[in-house]
């Protein structure tokens, strides 16, 4: 039984690889879990690292993983039959709302990864249209590029695929559309990528009063918490967030400026980033 407390030690039951650049790994076993959650993944002897879990069903959950550093290469490396420890799932996930007839879904990377349950769970007959926006540095690095009902906008830095561009770029285009049918355009925003990208998001939802919500990034150690480790501004990202609605985002001064090391230290928020692939 996986809980939050100890790892549960659990087999690798089944391993995609995207790219070379991201593998999901697959556990045969079932987990209470709301998209936007993560858990706590234990390889022993290496590290423990926060995850989100970017597939689920009753009976199995995946989680996707891109290579950068120490830890994330040796996950990548795994495969049917290893043993890793699960411990979760944590935090508040995605605000789904009710009623909500119009949203976008705004990715950008591997943001992709927290956003794709989501997307799953509004695919009904009862869910609201989706408007997928699905951006990454090239071609190689979108993920599930044939995963969803919906069709995605595609953009690329390099122009690999689809536009060539920011996802922002499109999604102000889309307000602009689709306010001359609705207002306001979208119900909510849901965003997850680069903080620059999910910061810029927020700013499109403000002018055009739009509510957002977005899944933060920060150093985790308990995943509870109680360690301090990733606090943005006054919040506890592990256990206030990791998503966080545009009320919250006006108070975050930490937000798209600053996070803290390992060390607890804090730095401006490009060199944590230079600091989390090392």
């Amino acid at each position: 039984m996986i809980t939050q407390l100890m790892p549960a030690m659990v087999k690798v039951a089944d391993k995609d690889v995207h790219s070379p650049e991201f593998a999901t790994l697959y556990v045969n076993q079932h987990i209470d879990f709301k998209p936007g959650q993560f858990v706590m993944v234990w390889i022993p002897g290496v590290d423990e690292k926060p995850y989100t879990i970017s597939h689920h069903s009753p009976e199995r959950f995946g989680i996707t993983v891109e290579a950068k550093g120490l830890f994330s290469r040796k996950a990548v490396s795994l495969g049917p039959g290893d043993k890793i420890g699960i411990r979760g799932p944590f935090g508040n996930g995605f605000n789904m709302g009710i009623g909500h007839k119009r949203v976008a879904v705004v990715a950008g990377g591997c943001g992709m990864a927290p956003l794709a349950p989501l997307v799953e769970t509004f695919q009904t007959d009862k869910g609201p249209e989706v408007f997928l926006i699905q951006g990454a540095r090239s071609k190689s690095f979108l993920l599930y590029p044939d995963r969803f009902a919906a069709k995605a906008e595609i953009c690329t830095d390099d122009g690999s695929k689809g536009y060539k561009g920011f996802v922002t770029d499109i999604l102000v285009q889309k307000i602009k559309d689709l306010s001359a049918i609705s207002t306001p355009a979208f119900d909510m925003v849901y965003a997850c990528g680069p903080e620059i990208m999910m910061a810029k998001v927020f700013d499109i939802c403000e002018v055009h009063s739009i509510p957002c919500q977005v899944s933060l990034e920060r150093y985790m150690r308990c995943g509870f918490g109680v360690c301090g480790a990733c606090v943005c501004g006054h919040a506890v990202v592990c256990k206030d967030g990791p998503v966080f609605g545009s009320k919250m985002l006006r108070t975050m001064a930490d937000f798209n400026t600053r996070a803290l090391l390992k060390t607890g230290q804090p730095v401006p928020l490009n060199e944590y980033a230079t600091w989390r692939c090392q």
